[in-house]
């Protein structure tokens, strides 16, 4: 994509999406750094330089530095290295800390803001059980630093958050809609418009005002979930650290396929649990976008 071509991709965004400027524009950025991330995934261990990464984008390699400052405070080539293996397994060597005192008084930093800035309940069992039945779901689609958002929220908060690549927001919400087949869906964008912008923008996470989330599956979902909210922003932790932290070391297959069926991607961090080996592996929205999201929180939870 010509810089003049992202130009107009990014007016289309803001064009469809009015008073949502900076996350349409990171939509737009995410179309080239998907291809970037593509190219930088498959040669990592080349360390390929930028403008054999800005060609594979295609972009010129002074967009494609811009474009990375622009959109996640980070150099391509710092990019690169956030998404290497080594890089992986520098963080999980510190996963179990990271797990043991995620609550802990004193930790600070952007990572540590964007914790404190969620808070949650569950449903019921019974609630869950029932397919959300009673249940009226609010929804819309909104761009976001990851392509496009499907934000759904119910009257006690954000209950799902799915993210598409454009063309997919059919499909997406049909998987959503599917968790919860009996509730009722009423699609209304400038409703959920504001808890988009409070997800995506980092300005506007605040521990005085958290984002209430509600989550909704069963007992033992819920609680991988609620673990998954204790892993910091910038670390990892691995599906058998986390089976071993609610109490149940054997199960990390369950705790794996709990970590897929979450709802609320991004805000319940379910990337940033990885296999045992270090590998990025397994994500409900793409692995393309799990190590975007990797990327774009190291270049946010280095404050750059």
């Amino acid at each position: 994509m010509t810089g003049m071509n992202m130009t107009l991709a990014t007016k289309a965004l803001n064009d469809r999406f009015p008073g949502l400027s900076p996350l349409s524009t990171a939509a737009a950025d995410y179309d080239v750094v998907r291809r970037a991330i593509a190219h930088i995934h498959g040669n990592w261990r080349d360390q390929p330089e930028v403008d054999v990464v800005a060609e594979a984008a295609g972009v010129s390699p002074t967009d494609l530095h811009h474009l990375f400052r622009r959109w996640c405070g980070l150099t391509p080539k710092a990019f690169l290295q956030a998404l290497t293996l080594d890089s992986a397994r520098e963080l999980l060597r510190a996963s179990a800390s990271v797990l043991d005192t995620s609550y802990e008084v004193g930790l600070s930093g952007p990572g540590r803001l964007h914790d404190l800035f969620v808070t949650h309940e569950a449903m019921s069992p019974g609630e869950w059980k029932a397919g959300g039945e009673g249940l009226t779901v609010t929804y819309g689609f909104h761009p976001c630093p990851f392509g496009m958002a499907l934000v759904m929220i119910a009257p006690r908060g954000l209950a799902g958050l799915a993210l598409a690549d454009p063309g997919e927001e059919r499909a997406a919400l049909d998987d959503m809609r599917s968790r919860w087949p009996r509730a009722a869906y009423v699609e209304d964008y400038t409703a959920t418009a504001e808890t988009a912008r409070r997800i995506f923008d980092a300005k506007l996470w605040s521990k005085d005002q958290p984002l209430r989330i509600v989550l909704i599956g069963t007992d033992f979902e819920v609680r991988v979930w609620e673990k998954l909210l204790t892993i910091p922003m910038g670390k990892l932790a691995t599906y058998s650290d986390i089976a071993s932290h609610i109490g149940s070391p054997k199960a990390s297959r369950a705790v794996g396929a709990a970590v897929g069926k979450n709802p609320i991607s991004f805000v319940v961090p379910c990337h940033r649990a990885i296999g045992k080996s270090g590998d990025i592996t397994g994500y409900h929205w793409g692995l393309t976008r799990k190590r975007a999201m990797l990327g774009w929180e190291a270049g946010v939870a280095s404050g750059a």
